[in-house]
C-alpha cells in the first residue's frame, strides 16, 4: 500500500474510533429517542433537547426539532444553544459561595455591606443578608418589566438596574416567609461582580464555565454562537406556534436570567454538582460547602424546600435537587437525583411545553422505581 494511501486510512480509522468515543452507544437510545420524537409531535414543540448524565457520564444526549420553526435546515442537537432562564441562579449562587470561602462574604451579613447604594423605599432593607436573598426569604418583590425591547448591553447595566430599585418595597419582613425573587438574584450577581472586582458574566465565565469545560456557554448574548442558538416561540391568540417579538435578553438580568448553554455543557453542570462540586480535578467548591447549598434552608411552599439557590424535595423516599427556568420563548430545567447519581437535563425553545410531562416520562425510563405524583 502506498505511503498516502495508509495514511489516508489511519485518518478515517482514528476519526472512527473518536467518533464512537465522543458518541457512545446509549443503553436509552431505542426507548427514549421514539419516546422523545412523540412528544415534539403531540405538544407540537419547534425543538427539544435532553441530556441524562449517570455515574458521572453523560449516557443520552438529543435534539429533536428544529431550533426554528419551519426551518428544517436548522435541526435541533445537544450542541443546540439555548436560553436558560432561571437555571442562572445556581450558578449565581455558587459565585457568592466560593467567594464566602475565601472568606470576603459571610453569608448572614447585610447586603450593604457589599453592595452600599444598594436601597429600597423600605427601610426594613437594611436587615436582608445574603443568605435571606439565596434562599428567597428576602422580602423583595420580583420584576416587572425586563424589558427585553429595550436591551442594554454595557458593563454598567447590572449597577445601573440595582440603584433604581430605590422606589421599591419589601412585601414582608426580611427572612419571615417564601416568595421567588428574580430582582433579589441581580442584586446578587452585582454584589458578585462588586466583592470580586470584575463583572458578573467575566466572574463566572473565570471561576465557574471555563474550569467546567462549558465551552459553549455563555452570559453574555453576544458571544453566544448564533449558528447555533435556538430562536424563541410562542403560541399567538389563534395557538399558531411563532418567534417571540423580543429575544429574552437585557444585561441588567443577566443574573437571573441569562445563561445560554447546551446539552453538552449542562452535563457537566450536572457531573460536577453529583460530585460535590468537582469535574475532571477541577474543583469549583468544597464538598461541605456544596453539601451547605443542598441543605434544605426554609420552606418554599408547594416547591418543597429551598437550599441555596436550589430547590429540594423528598420524593418516593429520594431527595430530589432541582431548578427550572421559565422565560419568554423558552422552557428549561435540570433535576438531580442524587443518590443514583442520576441527572436529566432538558430545554425546549418554546414557553408552552408540558416540562412535568416530559420529565415524568424520561423519569420512568432512566429512573426505574422512582415515581412521583
Amino acid at each position: 500500500m502506498h505511503s498516502a494511501s495508509r495514511t489516508v486510512s489511519a485518518l478515517i480509522l482514528a476519526l472512527a474510533i473518536a467518533a464512537r468515543a465522543q458518541s457512545p452507544a446509549s443503553p436509552y437510545t431505542e426507548r427514549l429517542d421514539p419516546i422523545l420524537e412523540q412528544i415534539v409531535r403531540e405538544q407540537n414543540l419547534p425543538g427539544l433537547a435532553i441530556g441524562v448524565v449517570k455515574d458521572g457520564r453523560l449516557v443520552y444526549s438529543r435534539g429533536v426539532g428544529t431550533m426554528e420553526t419551519g426551518a428544517a435546515n436548522k435541526p435541533v442537537t445537544p450542541e443546540t444553544l439555548f436560553h436558560m432562564a432561571s437555571i442562572t441562579k445556581p450558578f449565581v449562587a455558587t459565585a457568592v459561595m466560593q467567594l464566602a470561602e475565601q472568606g470576603k462574604i459571610d453569608l448572614d451579613s447585610p447586603v450593604t455591606r457589599y453592595v452600599p447604594y444598594f436601597r429600597l423605599k423600605d427601610d426594613r432593607y437594611r436587615l436582608i443578608t445574603v443568605r435571606q436573598m439565596l434562599t428567597h426569604t428576602s422580602g423583595m418583590p420580583d420584576v416587572d418589566n425586563y424589558q427585553w425591547d429595550k436591551p442594554e448591553y454595557d458593563d454598567g447595566a447590572l449597577e445601573r438596574y440595582v440603584r433604581s430599585l430605590q422606589t421599591k418595597q419589601l412585601r414582608w419582613d426580611p427572612g419571615t416567609r417564601f416568595a421567588y425573587s428574580n430582582m433579589a438574584f441581580e442584586v446578587l450577581g452585582d454584589l458578585v461582580a462588586k466583592v470580586s472586582g470584575a463583572s458578573f458574566e467575566r466572574y463566572a465565565e473565570a471561576q465557574i464555565l471555563k474550569p467546567l469545560g462549558m465551552s459553549s456557554s455563555t452570559l453574555l448574548f453576544k458571544e453566544a454562537s448564533p449558528s447555533l442558538l435556538a430562536a424563541g416561540h410562542t403560541k399567538n391568540k389563534q395557538g399558531a406556534v411563532k418567534v417571540i417579538s423580543f429575544y429574552p435578553y437585557n444585561r441588567a438580568h443577566t443574573p437571573s436570567s441569562n445563561l445560554h448553554s447546551n446539552v453538552l455543557d449542562m452535563a457537566r453542570w450536572t457531573i460536577a454538582n453529583l460530585n460535590g462540586g468537582e469535574l475532571d480535578g477541577h474543583r469549583i467548591l468544597k464538598t461541605s460547602t456544596h453539601d451547605l447549598m443542598w441543605t434544605n434552608q426554609a420552606e418554599a411552599g408547594g416547591r418543597g424546600h429551598v437550599g441555596l439557590s436550589w430547590f429540594i424535595n423528598e420524593v418516593s423516599g429520594e431527595q430530589i435537587v432541582l431548578h427550572g427556568g421559565a422565560e419568554d420563548g423558552f422552557l428549561t430545567n435540570i433535576v438531580l437525583l442524587p443518590a443514583r447519581k442520576l441527572g436529566v437535563i432538558y430545554m425546549t425553545n418554546c414557553d408552552y411545553a408540558r416540562m412535568k410531562d416530559i420529565l415524568l416520562t424520561v423519569l420512568s425510563v432512566v429512573a426505574p422505581g422512582f415515581t412521583a405524583k
